[in-house]
């Protein structure tokens, strides 16, 4: 998936990301956090930042330096696709089974904060975006303020400055259209969360 408005909306609707990095004694650490995409900078080789903040009592961001790697996996939904969908089975039997999904990977380098300013705006613009779209949305001006300062003292800035993106769909697109409608059928009566909306995705790349 190479399309940046699709990425874009892809990475938005999914809204978090398991942030990977590796600590000085060689141990994988991820942490699942909510992010704000800023895309006011960018370049040939500067996709903008992913703008989220993390608990300070999580010992991930301690081992971050001014050179640490990151990679941001944002997942979208998947899902199991059974055999019995495709036409072939009924020829010759060469089929298998698989598996669906969407996922962006974004890596760079991580950058650690503990600026209050800086922490406010995360939280605030983050409740902004979050808050949007309900009909009785809270703001973070509403709060007692002392509270949120006494919370902002729980957290620390992260930011995924971005030299990398990577992003792939991986929604039947080389079958039939046939054997794809009669996936998507089969998704969209699946009692298994995320399974209809997937159909959804994938209706959007039917002719």
């Amino acid at each position: 998936m190479t399309e940046w408005e699709e990425i874009t909306r892809f990475a938005h609707s999914t809204r978090a990301a398991d942030v990977v990095t590796v600590s000085p004694d060689g141990t994988p650490i991820s942490t699942l956090m909510p992010f704000l995409w800023d895309q006011s900078e960018m370049s040939d080789t500067y996709f903008g930042k992913l703008v989220m903040h993390m608990a300070r009592a999580n010992p991930q961001w301690k081992s971050v330096t001014s050179d640490t790697k990151a990679l941001a996996i944002v997942r979208g939904q998947q899902a199991y696709i059974s055999p019995t969908n495709y036409e072939r089975k009924l020829e010759d039997h060469k089929v298998v089974p698989t598996w669906n999904y969407q996922s962006l990977h974004l890596s760079g380098t991580l950058e650690v904060s503990e600026d209050r300013e800086l922490l406010r705006t995360i939280v605030t613009d983050l409740t902004a975006f979050h808050e949007k779209d309900r009909e009785d949305s809270w703001r973070v001006a509403q709060a007692d303020q002392e509270y949120i300062e006494l919370e902002l003292k729980g957290i620390v800035a992260v930011i995924l400055h971005i030299t990398s993106v990577e992003a792939k769909y991986k929604l039947s697109q080389n079958k039939s259209e046939a054997d794809q409608s009669r996936v998507i059928k089969d998704l969209e009566k699946s009692a298994i969360p995320g399974e209809a909306h997937l159909a959804s995705e994938m209706r959007k790349l039917q002719p």
